[in-house]
């Protein structure tokens, strides 16, 4: 059976104190709502709805650059939950199968968790998912018998003995789509906000003869983030489980308090991380690589065997194959360099293809942007490039080609070539000892002045 997902993501976030929309604030290099996004799609739904608000068309574009089957619809004014809800009646109130509400601000709610409330539903025509709370505060009560809910009681409307309870009400709520957009159409706002609430629903559908039920996941699932300090808490929540997954999976972390993961880093077992590692967004390192201390890396793919760092710097469209060294301070950036390639240090590497076995000596630029455009290098196989080597792209250098040091590079270097492209060494006899005691005389002159 198909299942759909509705993900919230109108709220303003007056509490974050920023222009951003909530939603867009980053946990783990990836927006909150990415977070989101990522739990749904990991059960392959049918269609995935977004109801924006605040930053519309922010929220919208960074949806669709997720995923871009996202369909996104507009809630003006907001007027609840329930409301919020109902603004994706026109596109799945006619779907079969289940429909699921979950928030852009709640990142971290699991794919276990909602297929348990999938499961729940073959017993349950409304499943609300819920939590122990270690301090309720004011966070709306289940009032439940086994997995069976009676309702959902807001903080303000309960008892002295429901707010002893300490089973809450995360907000995620699953249900045939067809009766979730009958039971929205019945909710009233006759309550002090003035507001529609999903809340409303288990109620609504026990009046009918429906039973609702509850599933009970970890209170660390159910982490809102409202304030700057929420959106810090996350971001540690997540970094510690990324870290101890990587450990469980097999991954070498020396320091693993001081290893930072992205939300779509991969690392296979056996690969080793040194201290003070970032990863940024679309990172793959393969089994048996090692990323040595101090490095940073975004939109890059490591293969097996690779050496990279320490104080090395990938960026966006790297890919280095099997046995690649990259040594310290050396930055590459939308290359590909084969296997055995080594960089050792202090090296730029932009816009370039580099052939199997090359050696890059210290102080290699690709000078790849003449102001306006970017240009391509290419290296072939077993090159060798003197270190402060500067290659003026676009140029090409051929298999078994070597630069002299220090050579500025304009031409195309044939194979096996030796390419010198420096001015001629002039020594001028006892000239250095004449400029010396000028420039004292000129020091001494202005002293006095």
């Amino acid at each position: 059976m198909p299942v759909s997902f509705i993900v919230l993501a109108a709220g303003m976030g007056t509490r974050m104190n920023s222009d951003l929309p909530k939603v867009l604030h980053k946990v783990a290099s990836a927006p909150l709502l990415h977070h989101a996004l990522a739990a749904a799609r990991s059960l392959e739904p049918a269609r995935i709805v977004v109801v924006t608000g605040h930053g519309a068309a922010e929220v919208s574009a960074s949806a669709n650059a997720f995923d871009e089957a996202c369909e996104c619809v507009v809630q003006d004014p907001q007027l609840g939950t329930a409301h919020a809800v109902g603004m994706a009646a026109p596109l799945l109130d006619q779907m079969d199968g289940d429909a699921i509400v979950l928030y852009g601000d709640t990142p971290f709610i699991r794919p276990e968790t909602i297929d348990a409330m999938l499961h729940a539903r073959a017993r349950h025509s409304v499943v609300v998912l819920g939590f122990q709370a270690r301090d309720p505060g004011r966070y709306g009560r289940l009032i439940a018998e086994g997995e069976n809910l009676q309702k959902i009681v807001e903080y303000k409307d309960a008892s002295d003995e429901e707010r002893a309870v300490t089973l809450c009400n995360s907000g995620v709520l699953c249900a045939s789509a067809k009766l979730m957009f009958e039971l929205i159409s019945q909710v009233k706002n006759t309550n002090a906000s003035g507001e529609y609430y999903l809340t409303d629903l288990p109620e609504l559908a026990r009046a009918q003869g429906l039973s609702a039920g509850v599933v009970i996941c970890d209170e660390s699932e159910t982490l809102g983030v409202n304030t700057r300090a929420q959106l810090a808490e996350a971001e540690a929540a997540f970094q510690a489980r990324a870290r101890t997954e990587a450990l469980e999976n097999g991954v070498t972390l020396t320091a693993p308090e001081t290893v930072f993961f992205a939300l779509d880093t991969h690392v296979g077992r056996d690969a080793i991380i040194g201290p003070n590692v970032l990863f940024g967004p679309a990172v793959t390192i393969e089994s048996g690589a090692e990323i040595k201390g101090f490095c940073h890396l975004e939109g890059c793919h490591i293969s097996r065997g690779a050496q990279v760092g320490p104080f090395a710097r990938l960026r966006p469209g790297a890919e280095l194959a099997e046995d690649v060294h990259v040594g310290n301070f050396v930055e590459i950036k939308n290359s590909i360099l084969d296997e055995g390639v080594k960089v050792g240090h202090l090296t730029y590497i932009g816009d370039a293809d580099i052939g199997e076995f090359t050696n890059i000596g210290a102080g290699t630029v690709t000078c790849n942007y003449d102001g306006v455009m970017k240009h391509r290098t290419r290296i072939g196989k077993r090159a060798f490039i003197g270190s402060d080597t500067m290659l003026v792209a676009p140029v090409k250098v051929g298999d078994d080609a070597l630069t002299a040091s220090g050579s500025v590079i304009t031409q195309d270097v044939p194979t096996e070539a030796l390419a010198i492209g420096r001015a001629p060494q002039v020594n001028k006899a006892g000239l250095a000892s004449k400029l010396m005691a000028r420039l004292k005389a000129i020091k001494a002159a202005k002293g006095k002045a």
